[in-house]
């Protein structure tokens, strides 16, 4: 329930009265401690999608059977590569799918029905990018993830505390996720390095800036809007800002592993 200055609190007789600012005091107090438990959960969902998506990642990589059907293993001079079998484009795509059934259709979705398509869209996540583990050594991959976390959490802390409105520095940001999607598709034609070096540093660049953005974007949701906690509307907005949070996540990771990654060779 939305808290307002307007809201009736209940002065205890034989107290003398304190007037609205003791009023307004408690709401922000309220919404501050509602803010930090709603925040909660959406990293709460947020970890345990990331959970799911690198425990299927893993065991698909670890199955042969398993894996044989999303991808096959090639020999380069760098060292071991995939290509994706039909089934594997369709893992690949299918979380685009995913976001945009959510993101059109949330309104008119049941919460359970949000949840177990966020669920749903993890796990196909998870196989979209089992093939790492074939590609860079597990050491690599585990290193990353914990360079991606912790670079992940600074730049959420700063979008959370900072007093600083970055709405015109996410605008920019999205401008320029736009412009490197661009050159990665032209680059699938031109196979430049330095192209696609630049693009990987541009990647981080921008996705730590959607993750403070992002993180400051949802804060300011919550306090406009005093999402109810255990509402149906709580439920489902808590999980898309998750989505948002782990796309960053996700991203920012892979755009990571082209400098840090170690690719196998034996």
């Amino acid at each position: 329930m939305a808290l307002q200055p307007e809201s009736r609190w209940t002065q205890p007789q034989g107290t003398p009265q304190q007037g609205w600012g003791r009023t307004a005091g408690v709401d922000a107090a309220t919404i501050d401690a509602g803010l930090r438990t709603y925040m909660l959960r959406v990293y709460n969902w947020m970890a345990s999608g990331l959970l799911l998506t690198g425990i299927v990642a893993y065991l698909i990589a670890h199955n042969p059977t398993v894996a044989e059907i999303f991808y096959t293993v090639v020999r380069t001079p760098r060292g071991y590569a995939t290509a994706p079998t039909i089934l594997g484009y369709v893992a690949i795509f299918a979380p685009l799918a995913f976001v945009l059934a959510l993101s059109f259709g949330i309104n008119r979705m049941s919460k359970s029905t949000v949840q177990a398509l966020f669920w749903a869209f993890c796990a196909v996540m998870g196989a979209s990018m089992a093939s790492i583990f074939v590609v860079y050594t597990a050491t690599s991959v585990a290193s990353t993830f914990f360079a991606c976390s912790a670079m992940f959490g600074a730049m959420s802390l700063i979008g959370y505390t900072t007093k600083r409105d970055l709405t015109k520095m996410g605008s920019f940001m999205m401008m320029g996720l736009i412009g490197i999607i661009i050159a990665s598709l032209l680059n699938m034609f031109l196979a430049s390095p330095a192209i696609a070096f630049l693009v990987s540093i541009l990647g981080v660049v921008i996705f730590c800036g959607l993750t403070a953005f992002d993180t400051q974007r949802i804060k300011n949701d919550y306090v406009e809007f005093s999402y109810a906690a255990g509402t149906e509307e709580a439920g489902k907005r808590s999980v898309m800002d998750a989505l948002g949070l782990y796309l960053n996540f996700i991203n920012l990771f892979q755009f990571l592993l082209q400098f840090m990654g170690v690719r196998n060779n034996d």
